[in-house]
């Protein structure tokens, strides 16, 4: 019962920080045709949200053109939530679903959350060089100290959202943050279900290799799965009410998992 009243007052946290429809479409439709151009969009919507100065950061990554873009929200401790979304794409469409769907998403995450106190840190993540290997996210991660590694309690990924309603892997996402998921779901009556998509890999898998709790929220079905790749990935793909609960879902879980 008390987590479920923590669930409650999660959703409710960040009422005043949500984002409208409109601005979270006008976001994913800021897509733009080359990986370097949307690594530059993608700093300019962190900008817009309110990321600026020391707070909004390029890690530059070996064998990778565009770099990593990194949004930190101080909390009042060292612990460490990280929000992580791919910005590169595989142009045999317009990459609208895989991946600015969970890169667009960032800046109005940071946004949500940067007008109250936080016990932990955000760190908002575009990862370079997904689709070629996992190599932003897995250099970001080597790059990290022990001590860096133990104080991130939990790692949330966006990839591919929009195509149906909220789904999160299972196969490999740390349990307690697959509970805690269900329950923000279930107090805050938003679809989620389950729905694992290994042995495809993303950046999740990067933390999850290194033992760090990690979970992978997405919307692709074995229907659905034909669309990534293929000339199918345009914006007409996305079902526009079904992304934005996505938004609404993740908005408030991150609220939760801040809860000391």
């Amino acid at each position: 019962m008390a987590r479920l009243v923590l669930a409650l007052l999660a959703a409710a946290l960040i009422a005043t920080g949500q984002v409208p429809k409109a601005e979270i479409e006008r976001r994913l439709r800021a897509f733009e045709d080359t990986n370097f151009k949307r690594e530059l969009r993608l700093q300019s919507l962190f900008e817009e949200a309110g990321c600026t100065g020391d707070n909004l950061t390029e890690q530059r990554v070996k064998h990778a053109q565009a770099p990593n873009v990194i949004c930190t929200l101080p909390g009042s401790t060292s612990s460490e939530i990280i929000v992580g979304a791919h910005f590169d794409f595989v142009d045999r469409g317009k990459g609208v679903v895989d991946n600015w769907s969970g890169c667009s998403l960032l800046p109005s995450l940071f946004q949500s959350l940067k007008e109250t106190a936080h016990h932990h840190t955000f760190v908002f993540i575009g990862f370079t060089n997904e689709e070629e290997g996992l190599v932003g996210s897995r250099f970001y991660v080597h790059q990290l100290s022990k001590e860096a590694r133990r104080n991130i309690t939990a790692m949330v990924n966006l990839d591919s959202l929009g195509l149906t309603p909220t789904k999160m892997e299972q196969d490999r996402a740390d349990k307690k943050l697959i509970q805690a998921l269900a329950t923000v779901a279930r107090s805050s009556k938003l679809p989620l279900s389950v729905m694992n998509v290994h042995p495809a890999r993303s950046d999740s898998d990067s933390f999850q290799d290194s033992r760090i709790p990690a979970i992978c929220i997405h919307s692709v079905t074995t229907a659905a799965w034909p669309i990534l790749h293929s000339p199918r990935d345009q914006f007409s793909a996305i079902r526009l009410d079904d992304y934005y609960d996505t938004y609404l879902l993740v908005r408030a879980y991150l609220a939760y998992l801040d809860e000391p």
